[in-house]
C-alpha cells in the first residue's frame, strides 16, 4: 500500500474569470451608483487614464524604457480623432463615432513607428532624453502649426452627429462613459494578455537584462521598438477617447505636463505589478480634478506625496497591497493591523498640521487681501496669529514623531513575520 503523495501549492485568491468579471461588473455599475453629470465626467476620465496609464507602464514597468514624452502619442492621436470627427461632421466620411477612437489608435500607432525607429535605438538614460527631446519637439510643433492644432483655442468639434442608432447618439454622457468602459476593458484585456506573450516575457529580459538577451541571439532594439509602437496605438486610443469626451483638444495634450503626471501616477500606483496603473490612473482624476478644485497648493502635495512614496514605498501602492495579501494569505494580516492603526493616526496629525502651514502660506501670498482668516477643515485659522502657526508646527512635530517611532518598532515586526512565513512556506514545499 502505498503512502498518499502530498505536496503544496500557493492559495491564488479568486481566478481570471472572477477578475475580469468584477472589473466588467464594476465598470458596468459604477454609473448607476453615481449618477451626477460631475460623477460621470469622473468616471470617463478614469477609464480614458487607466487606458494611457497602462500604455504608458508597458514601457516603464514591463521595459524599464522612462519616457518623459509619452503624451506626443496620446496627444497626437487626440488631434487627429477631432480632424477625423469633424470630417464626418461635414458629410465628407461615412464613419461611425463609436469607431473614432480606432483612428486616434492608428494616428499613436504611426507616429510610434516613425519617431519610435530612432528613439529605441538608445535605453537608459539616453532613452529618456531623447523622448523629452521629442516631447518639447512636438509642443513647439503646436504652437507653429496652428492649421493643424488649432493655435492657442486648439480644435473642437460635436460629437453628436447624424440620426441615432438604437438610441445612442453619444450626446448624453452616460452613453460616451459605456463607450469608454468598452473600450477600456478590452484595451486593459489585450495588454494583459500582451505580457502573457514571448514578446512580453522577452521584453521583462531586456528590462532585466539586455546584454544577456543579445548573448542569446534577441536584437533588443527591435524587442523595445515593437514594444514602443503597441504602446503608441494604446495611448492613441485613449487620446481619441479623450477628444470625444471633451470635444476640444488643445495643445495641453502634448505637453510635458501631460507626460510627466502619466510618470508620477504610473509610478505612484506601481510599475512592477499590471494592475499598479489602474490604481494611479484613479489618483491622476482624484489629483488632476478634485484636489485641484479643493486647494491651490495641489501640486505641492503631489510633490510631497511623490517624495513620501519614494522614501517609504517605492514600489507604489500596489507593492503594499501585494505584500499585505501575502500576510492574509498566512494569516497574519491581524498581528500588525494596531501598527497601522497607530501609523495611520500619526501620518493623519502630521498630515494635518503640514496642510495648515501650507494653506495658511499660501492665503497670505495669494489672497491676503480676504484678511488673515482662513477656513480649513471646518475651523477658522489667523494666518497671521502666531498661535495658529505654534498649533500646525505642534501637530506636524507630534505626529512626524509618533510615525518615525512607531515605524521602527513596525519595522522589526515586520522582518520578524517575514522570517516566520519564510520558514512556514519551506515547511509546506517539503512536504
Amino acid at each position: 500500500m502505498s503512502l498518499p503523495t502530498l505536496s503544496y501549492r500557493p492559495r491564488v485568491l479568486g481566478g481570471p474569470v472572477l477578475v475580469w468579471g468584477g472589473f466588467a461588473l464594476l465598470m458596468a455599475a459604477a454609473p448607476l451608483l453615481w449618477t451626477s453629470s460631475f460623477a460621470q465626467t469622473m468616471l470617463s476620465q478614469i477609464g480614458i487614464a487607466i487606458i494611457a496609464c497602462l500604455a504608458y507602464n508597458m514601457l516603464l514597468g514591463q521595459g524599464g524604457m522612462l519616457s518623459f514624452g509619452h503624451a506626443v502619442y496620446s496627444g497626437l492621436g487626440s488631434f487627429l480623432a477631432m480632424h477625423t470627427l469633424n470630417l464626418v461632421s461635414a458629410g465628407k466620411l461615412a464613419l461611425p463615432v463609436g469607431l473614432i477612437p480606432l483612428v486616434g489608435g492608428l494616428s499613436g500607432l504611426f507616429f510610434a513607428s516613425l519617431l519610435g525607429w530612432v528613439t529605441t535605438k538608445k535605453s537608459g538614460t539616453t532613452f529618456a532624453m531623447i523622448t523629452m527631446g521629442v516631447g518639447e519637439l512636438v509642443w513647439s510643433m503646436s504652437l507653429m502649426i496652428p492649421e493643424f492644432f488649432g493655435g492657442e483655442g486648439g480644435v473642437s468639434g460635436n460629437r453628436v452627429v447624424g440620426a441615432p442608432v438604437l438610441g445612442i447618439s453619444f450626446g448624453p454622457q452616460i452613453q460616451v462613459y459605456y463607450l469608454i468602459a468598452v473600450y477600456c476593458f478590452i484595451s486593459t484585456a489585450l495588454m494583459y494578455a500582451l505580457t502573457r506573450t514571448p514578446l512580453g516575457r522577452m521584453l521583462n529580459a531586456v528590462r532585466d537584462n539586455p546584454e544577456r538577451v543579445e548573448f542569446i541571439g534577441y536584437d533588443t532594439q527591435k524587442v523595445r521598438y515593437f514594444t514602443f509602437m503597441i504602446s503608441g496605438f494604446f495611448a492613441g486610443i485613449a487620446g481619441g477617447l479623450g477628444a470625444l469626451n471633451f470635444e476640444i483638444v488643445t495643445a495641453e495634450v502634448v505637453g510635458a505636463a501631460r507626460s510627466g503626471a502619466y510618470l508620477l501616477f504610473v509610478f505612484l500606483g506601481g510599475a512592477t505589478f499590471f494592475f499598479g496603473p489602474i490604481i494611479g490612473a484613479v489618483l491622476m482624476v482624484i489629483g488632476l480634478v478634485l484636489l485641484s478644485e479643493l486647494t491651490k497648493a495641489w501640486l505641492l502635495y503631489l510633490g510631497l506625496v511623490f517624495l513620501l512614496m519614494v522614501m517609504y514605498a517605492p514600489g507604489g501602492i500596489a507593492s503594499l497591497i501585494m505584500m499585505n495579501l501575502r500576510l492574509a494569505m498566512f494569516g497574519k494580516l491581524r498581528r500588525v493591523l494596531p501598527a497601522y492603526a497607530v501609523l495611520g493616526f500619526a501620518a493623519l496629525v502630521a498630515l494635518t498640521g503640514a496642510a495648515a502651514m501650507i494653506e495658511m502660506l499660501y492665503h497670505l501670498q495669494l489672497n491676503a487681501a480676504l484678511g488673515p482668516k482662513m477656513p480649513f477643515l471646518g475651523a477658522t485659522l489667523d494666518a497671521q496669529a502666531a498661535g495658529s502657526w505654534v498649533g500646525a508646527v505642534v501637530l506636524l512635530a507630534a505626529g512626524a514623531g509618533l510615525f518615525e517611532w512607531r515605524r521602527r518598532g513596525f519595522g522589526q515586526q515586520w522582518d520578524a513575520i517575514a522570517e516566520e512565513i519564510e520558514v512556514e512556506t519551506k515547511r509546506r514545499e517539503a512536504l
